[in-house]
């Protein structure tokens, strides 16, 4: 077998991600024949035994790795973040919960929404699509994605008229990291907060029971493309025998019924739970004080070199809310930034270039990219900048 880390790049992507090589190495050596059963992963009925036995692990695992309560369920879905910002709204209405408050309210309940970036702005705009009363907390600062607003300055709806409060914990595109005590220690209790924490979930401990729901796709932290996870708190799950209740719920975007159907009242994504579980052990080995204190040291690496040259690396999210995950910045022309990616990538490391919607340079820096890599990258920026100061 050969060495796959002989020829590896270091991959900055924002998603899919680097994966651990321990990881891709277990995969290699049973990707043709899994365990001694005779077929890959790949191939082998979801509804065989051993790949039961994977899924049940794979949740198992999750739940010791964020210590997930047990009165939240834990799901394997399909469709990705967008198909959950749908599915967060969906689910909510149909609540025997929401429903009750929205028919003691007489009108339809409003959905608060705390938009920090790109794709809380996107899962607003979904459900502003289907028809939801939505409120907008806050949009921004000073009009800009460059971190979250006071408290004092939010605009939050009355608890007796709000279904929930969604807010994306951790937004790629513009590299804005809120800690979750920030929004949940602003919520009344009585409203469910459903946050949206693809890019950094497993990458520092958690409180779930604070939330109602925590939506996440894996291909960040977690393992590669194609599932979503979804923790729910049960009572977000029950509902009313009305018919009309699921008249708007596809089942595809309905959280009771994967959760009914032990996530797999179809066939799931088998190779992709399966890697993920892969990877929720890992993180279980590391312990996630080690996976934070990690994170926080490869930031502190590559943030370093911005601090120390602001003028040519234009970091534009206040750093109160930088985030460890995406870090993102500027150079004085786009032709530096070309430069800057191209250079790169001839050095064997890829995927620096910033959001097509907002330009500039991204390093992702998720759990599997290791501390010499954010040295590396740091490293090559202080390079650029000695080359090409004024």
């Amino acid at each position: 077998m050969t060495n796959p880390s002989n020829d590896r790049v270091l991959n900055f992507s924002a998603g899919p991600s680097t994966l651990p090589l321990s990881v891709l190495e277990e995969v290699q050596r049973d990707l043709i024949n899994y365990k001694g059963t005779g077929v890959s992963v790949l191939e082998m009925s979801h509804r065989s035994k051993p790949y039961d036995a994977i899924i049940r692990d794979a949740e198992a695992t999750l739940r010791r790795v964020l210590n997930v309560p047990s009165n939240y369920a834990v799901v394997f879905l399909q469709g990705g973040g967008t198909g959950e910002f749908a599915a967060s709204y969906l689910n909510l209405f149909a609540s025997k919960s929401v429903r009750a408050k929205q028919a003691k309210l007489g009108r339809a309940l409003s959905c608060d929404y705390v938009v920090t970036g790109s794709w809380s702005k996107a899962g607003m705009k979904e459900v502003q699509r289907l028809g939801g009363h939505v409120n907008t907390v806050i949009d921004g600062v000073d009009g800009k994605y460059v971190g979250v607003l006071p408290v004092s300055q939010w605009k939050l709806g009355k608890p007796e008229e709000t279904a929930f409060v969604y807010y994306c914990d951790n937004e790629t595109v513009n590299g804005v990291e809120c800690r979750p005590e920030t929004v949940v220690d602003a919520v009344d209790p009585s409203v469910p907060v459903i946050c949206d924490m693809s890019s950094n979930m497993m990458s520092r401990p958690i409180d779930i029971k604070r939330f109602g729901a925590i939506v996440a796709g894996a291909q960040k932290n977690m393992g590669p493309a194609g599932v979503t996870i979804a923790i729910v708190r049960d009572d977000l799950l029950e509902r009313d025998d009305d018919p009309a209740v699921l008249h708007n719920l596809p089942s595809v975007l309905d959280w009771q019924y994967y959760n009914k159907g032990g996530s797999m009242p179809h066939t799931p994504p088998c190779f992709t739970i399966y890697v993920c579980g892969l990877v929720f052990k890992w993180v279980e080995k590391l312990g996630l004080d080690k996976v934070e204190q990690l994170r926080e040291e490869r930031a502190k690496i590559v943030y370093d070199v911005i601090d120390s040259h602001p003028e040519f690396f234009k970091g534009p999210v206040n750093k109160q809310y930088r985030s460890c995950m995406n870090l993102v910045f500027n150079l004085p022309t786009k032709e530096l930034e070309a430069q800057f990616v191209a250079e790169a990538a001839q050095q064997n490391m890829i995927q620096l270039k910033g959001h097509r919607s907002v330009g500039g340079i991204r390093v992702s820096l998720y759990n599997a990219m290791t501390i010499e890599g954010a040295q590396a990258v740091a490293q090559f920026m202080q390079s650029f900048y000695d080359q090409h100061r004024q």
